[in-house]
C-alpha cells in the first residue's frame, strides 16, 4: 500500500454531522474540488507524520453486518516526539479510540474507529478530525461505504460501468487536491464478473498517472482494488483529467477510466519572506449579472481588481464549470496595479431560465490560492 506523507499547516476546521452522501459517479465539476488553504509558514515547527491510509472504504455492506470497525496507523517520521491531542468524530454514530501517550520518533500509533451502522440503508461518509502537536492544520480521516438492505450480487453492484468482465461502480474517479511537488492517491473497488481469472493491466496511461489492480489476477466472482496515483506537473494547474485503458487478459477494453485532479501551488515550499511579499488580489465584485438575454447571444463579463500585494499577481488557470463561459484575458498585474478579467459567455447552448456559472481561478497568491467568480443570466426565448 502506498504511504501518504503529511506535513501541513493551516486554519482549523470541524466537520458537522449529516446524513449519508450518495456514492454516485463522480463528476469533475469545479466546485467539488475547491478547498482553500491558509498560508504556510516555513519557519513554524512541523511534525512529519506517515499514514497507512487516510480513507477507509468499507465498500458495500448490509444492515445485518452490524458495527463496522477499522483503524488508521500513523508513524512519527520527524525528529521530535508528537502527541495526538484529540480526535473529533463528525457524528455520534462513529466512535473513536486513540493513544494519549507521546509518540516518539520512529514509533507508530493506531487510531481505531467504529461506525455503528444503525442508520439503515444509506451511503455514509464520516470524518475524524485529528489534532497532532507540531501540525497546525488537523488531519482529516474518512470512513465511507454504502449500506444495503440485504446482500447484493456483484453484477448488481458493479454492472453500471462494466468493461468486458471488469465491473465498476463508476469509471470516473476524483482525487483530493494536489499540491505542486507532491502526489495524491486514491483507491476504489472493481469486480471480476466473468467465470475465469482476470488479469488487468493498463495501456494509454496519461503521463502523470500510475494505476494498478491488487490482487491481480482477480479471481472469478471476486472483488479487487484499483489504485491510482497522480504526480504533480509544474506546468499543470487547476482541474486536469488523466486517463488509462484497461487491458483484460491481454485484450484492450473498449473504454477507459478517468481520474480528475485539482492542482494548486504549494506555498509550504516558499520562503517566509516570499510569502509575506506575495500578491493580494482584491476584486470589486465576485458576481457579474448579465440580466435577461435571448438565447444565442454572446456577452462579455468583466471583473475589475487591484493587486494589493508586493509582487506580481499571476493566474495559473481559470476553470469554468460550463463550456459556454471562456476567458478572454488573464493578465499579470504588478504590485498595487489594477486589472480586469474578461470572460465571454455564449448563451447558445444554455437552458432557458436562470443560469449561474462559476469560474475558479488557481493563483500564485498565498492568501487567495483559489478564487471563485460567478456569472449569472436569465435566458429567454
Amino acid at each position: 500500500m502506498k504511504m501518504i506523507f503529511i506535513s501541513i499547516i493551516a486554519s482549523l476546521a470541524l466537520s458537522m454531522c449529516g446524513g449519508g452522501r450518495s456514492q454516485a459517479a463522480v463528476v469533475a465539476s469545479v466546485d467539488s474540488f475547491v478547498e482553500l488553504d491558509a498560508i504556510d509558514m516555513p519557519d513554524e515547527p512541523k511534525a512529519v507524520v506517515e499514514w497507512d491510509r487516510t480513507v477507509y472504504d468499507f465498500g458495500d455492506v448490509s444492515v445485518s453486518d452490524g458495527p463496522l470497525k477499522c483503524s488508521f496507523t500513523l508513524t512519527n517520521k520527524g525528529t521530535e516526539a508528537i502527541t495526538i491531542f484529540e480526535v473529533v468524530s463528525s457524528c455520534g454514530c462513529t466512535g473513536v479510540d486513540f493513544p494519549k501517550s507521546k509518540i516518539e520518533p520512529g514509533q507508530s500509533a493506531v487510531i481505531s474507529a467504529t461506525y455503528k451502522n444503525e442508520d439503515g440503508p444509506t451511503a455514509f461518509d464520516k470524518t475524524l478530525t485529528v489534532y497532532i502537536s507540531g501540525i497546525r492544520r488537523p488531519v482529516i480521516l474518512r470512513l465511507r461505504g454504502v449500506v444495503h438492505p440485504k446482500k447484493q450480487s456483484l453484477s448488481q453492484l458493479y454492472s453500471p460501468e462494466r468493461l468486458g468482465d471488469l465491473g465498476f461502480k463508476t469509471r470516473h474517479f476524483k482525487t483530493g487536491n494536489l499540491k505542486q511537488g507532491l502526489s495524491v492517491s486514491e483507491t476504489a473497488a472493481v469486480a471480476n464478473l466473468g467465470k475465469k481469472p482476470l488479469n488487468v493491466t493498463f495501456t494509454d496511461v496519461s503521463q502523470q498517472l500510475s494505476v494498478s489492480v491488487s490482487p491481480n489476477p482477480i479471481p472469478p466472482g471476486e472483488t479487487s482494488r484499483i489504485a491510482f496515483t497522480v504526480t504533480s506537473d509544474p506546468d499543470l494547474y487547476g482541474l486536469n483529467l488523466y486517463r488509462a485503458t484497461p487491458v483484460l487478459n491481454g485484450v484492450p477494453a473498449s473504454g477507459s477510466i478517468e481520474v480528475a485532479t485539482w492542482t494548486q501551488e504549494n506555498f509550504a515550499l516558499w520562503e517566509k519572506g516570499v510569502i509575506e511579499k506575495g500578491s493580494i488580489p482584491a476584486f470589486e465584485t465576485s458576481t457579474v449579472s448579465l440580466g435577461t438575454v435571448k438565447a444565442g447571444r454572446k456577452l462579455s463579463a468583466s471583473f475589475p481588481f487591484t493587486n494589493n500585494g508586493k509582487s506580481v499577481f499571476h493566474i495559473f488557470k481559470a476553470d469554468s464549470d460550463s463550456p459556454a463561459l471562456v476567458s478572454e484575458s488573464l493578465p499579470d498585474i504588478g504590485s498595487q496595479g489594477k486589472g480586469s478579467l474578461v470572460f465571454t459567455l455564449d448563451t447558445t447552448a444554455l437552458p432557458e431560465g436562470d443560469n449561474v456559472i462559476m469560474v475558479t481561478l488557481t493563483t500564485n497568491s498565498p492568501q487567495r490560492p483559489l478564487i471563485n467568480l460567478f456569472v449569472t443570466c436569465v435566458v429567454g426565448k
